[in-house]
């Protein structure tokens, strides 16, 4: 039996449904050596921003009780450096490249954009992260506003005809408005969700296990808010979700997708292992013969609810 594994997003077909998510693969390429990238749905590059950052002093990542805290601070080396260093390997990469932009105003946002799009380079499009939970400036505005959330994907649609994600936050009181305002600035499709807000202390020093005191949760102890997040976006918005969140099997796979989900990222598990994207691919293909799934879109959004 041949399974098509294959789903699309806006314009853009991608090969199957599995990405690696924005932060915890790099650019890209930094894992040649341990996995072939080529056989991934689509990488999503780490934040970009209009110039370098170092990011936030250290200790900045801590394990959790089934995750992690992370307050790396969108450290990246800048659009230009990006462009020059990046995007011409992005040419032979086999894959779909997604570049996530980060700002701390809509101007910001656009001249990462604009520079991008003006170097004709191959990435299909842009993953606009309005919900990093570990930088002080500009922190979660765009996130939690809906006003803000449409203008700024408003803006963004103007300058390009490239595929256009925004990456929501879980730490809203109703993220199906601010999904409908991200649709109404014309998004083409939403990822979600980001990571939620974690601490962690240690008793020996009193003292917090990261330098910003707070930061973001990620690893398996957020699926069900990520499982719970795309649930309800599918049932607000017409367009295609990317499920994140805890991701380490094709099980939890499977559950994004039921729960609406077109596709899925990778994120935390990519740290203790850089080919499990890969491993869940083929698991994802095995169990579509196994179940007699022609199609891996047969089961996009086909919970059987209680309701």
């Amino acid at each position: 039996m041949t399974v098509d594994l294959s789903v699309s997003l806006g314009d853009v077909s991608f090969k199957n449904p599995v990405f690696v998510a924005s932060g915890t693969f790099g650019y890209g390429t930094e894992s040649n050596d341990l996995v072939d990238v080529s056989q991934l749905g689509a990488i999503v590059t780490k934040s970009i921003t209009k110039h370098p950052r170092e990011g936030n002093p250290p200790p900045r990542i801590v394990e959790t009780p089934s995750g992690m805290i992370n307050s790396i601070g969108l450290a990246n080396i800048g659009v230009d450096k990006y462009i020059e260093k990046m995007i011409p390997v992005y040419e032979k990469i086999g894959t779909h490249v997604i570049t996530n932009i980060a700002g701390f105003s809509i101007d910001d946002y656009l001249h990462v954009l604009e520079k991008l799009e003006s170097s004709g380079g191959n990435v299909c499009g842009y993953e606009i992260n309005v919900s990093c939970p570990n930088v002080d400036t500009g922190r979660m505005e765009f996130s939690v506003d809906p006003k803000s959330t449409r203008e700024l994907t408003k803006a963004l649609r103007s300058a390009t005809k490239k595929l256009l994600i925004l990456k929501l936050s879980p730490n809203v009181t109703d993220i199906g408005e601010i999904a409908a305002a991200a649709v109404e600035g014309g998004a083409d499709a939403l990822s979600a969700i980001n990571t939620l807000f974690g601490m962690s202390i240690d008793p020996a020093t009193r003292r917090p296990n990261i330098n910003t005191n707070i930061g973001g949760l990620s690893g398996p102890s957020i699926r069900p808010v990520g499982i719970a997040s795309v649930y309800k976006i599918s049932k607000a918005v017409d367009v295609p979700v990317i499920g994140i969140g805890g991701i380490t099997s094709v099980k939890d796979v499977i559950e994004y997708l039921l729960a609406g989900a077109s596709a899925v990222q990778v994120g935390t598990a990519n740290f203790r292992d850089a080919a499990i994207a890969t491993r869940i691919i083929n698991d994802l293909g095995t169990y579509c013969e196994e179940n007699d799934i022609a199609t891996i879109c047969d089961l996009i959004g086909k919970v059987e609810s209680y309701d």
